[in-house]
């Protein structure tokens, strides 16, 4: 550990010019800095003549390329091969890496909370969307370097981490599709007795949001657009407007409900369904920027409905129903209008038993992602700041 030497950026870091002239008519592949140390990404070419820029910063591999705005969000990374001969505008800075540094360890610091709070400390200017860090700034931001060996080894460490963590989320989206496909399979059945939706659903749209709302004697919690997600629901901002008691139970949601986003400008979000499973206590009431979806009873299940409504999502046929040009909506009449392929009820349970089991399997798959995504922050931090020897980790990952 005594090797480690505690450095600046700058000792490592020269700043290189490699000027382009933009000429018009040629086309300039581009690059751009993700924040909070991401690595570069993609972004749309360079035009001469249509782009406002004269003249551009060529990128190498394994360049350090830092954006100077929004220094606050830590926007620096390496470039990789893919992003060799790509360009950047002059609000970026590019750097080459000593050959004390492995740059894919310089990459590694770029992720962590500690570098981020240098950069925050450092950016300059009143207004937080354009503060600056000044190339100065930048490369007198210390920390501890490791003999080349060390970064070798952390490298590998993380990689092989980040190895797995690929892997499952590679496992994970192709469980998804298979699941998609399963859904549609019996979604779709055409063996099935088709029926509209009003005659296995019952719906109904919230009230509409408005400043009379704000103050009154029943304020009652609510879900809108911004709280419903694909097949999850965010309860991290539920608002309040006041619901008189015959409006709480006309449109108060009980276990099993289906709230569908109706309206966006992204066709993305339209149609995106959540089952509402009593996650907070009643009443809670919805907004008119949901459709609310409920199992009528005798006629199906409230999970047939959802998975009726995750198909309506993902094969399209709840934008194919929405009108609007700019801002798409699904209006309740359109809906209801759709076609349902109506299984018995035995059927609905059995097929929400599968789907559902198969839900929990994709979920699991994610939760252990995320779950190994905070394993590894925790582990490239502590490898960092020297709270644990690399020989310990390496008997455990690689």
């Amino acid at each position: 550990m005594s090797d480690w030497k505690q450095i600046t950026l700058g000792d490592l870091l020269t700043r290189v010019h490699r000027k382009v002239t933009v000429k018009d008519g040629v086309t300039y592949p581009a690059a751009s800095v993700q924040m909070y140390g991401r690595g570069l990404g993609e972004k749309e070419p360079f035009v001469g003549g249509v782009s406002k820029y004269k003249t551009l910063n060529m990128v190498r591999e394994s360049d350090v390329v830092l954006r100077t705005i929004t220094a606050f969000e830590a926007p620096v990374g390496v470039a990789r091969s893919e992003h060799d001969g790509t360009h950047v505008s002059g609000v970026f800075i590019t750097y080459e890496v000593d050959q004390r540094a492995l740059p894919e360890f310089l990459g590694l610091y770029f992720q962590t909370p500690a570098f981020w709070v240098e950069m925050q400390n450092r950016a300059s200017g009143t207004v937080l969307r354009r503060k600056t860090i000044a190339d100065a700034s930048f490369r007198a931001i210390p920390f501890a370097l490791p003999p080349l060996s060390m970064q070798e080894r952390i490298v590998e460490v993380i990689g092989a981490v980040d190895a797995q963590i690929t892997a499952l989320d590679a496992e994970s989206e192709a469980l998804a599709a298979v699941l998609r496909r399963r859904r549609a399979d019996l979604i779709t059945d055409k063996h099935l007795e088709v029926v509209r939706a009003d005659q296995a659903f019952d719906f109904s749209t919230g009230v509409r949001r408005t400043p009379e709302r704000a103050v009154g004697q029943y304020m009652t919690p609510y879900l809108r657009s911004a709280n419903v997600g694909y097949g999850t629901l965010d309860l991290t901002d539920v608002l309040e407007m006041n619901y008189s008691p015959a409006e709480q139970k006309k449109y108060g949601l009980q276990y099993g409900d289906v709230v569908v986003s109706e309206g966006s400008a992204s066709a993305n979000a339209v149609g995106m369904p959540a089952m509402w499973r009593d996650e907070l206590s009643a009443p809670v009431c919805t907004q008119m920027t949901l459709l609310r979806l409920r199992a009528l009873e005798g006629v199906c299940i409230p999970e047939f409905v959802f998975h009726w409504s995750m198909w309506a999502y993902e094969s399209g046929a709840f934008l194919d129903v929405a009108g609007g040009s700019n801002i798409k909506h699904i209006s309740a009449k359109r809906a209801k209008s759709m076609a349902v392929h109506l299984p018995s009820l035995d059927r609905q349970r059995e097929m929400a038993l599968e789907l559902d089991a198969m839900t929990s399997v994709v979920e699991a798959t994610r939760a252990e992602a995320a779950r190994l995504r905070e394993v590894r922050s925790g582990l490239l931090t502590s490898l960092l700041d020297r709270t644990i020897d690399i020989e310990s980790v390496e008997l455990e990952v690689v």
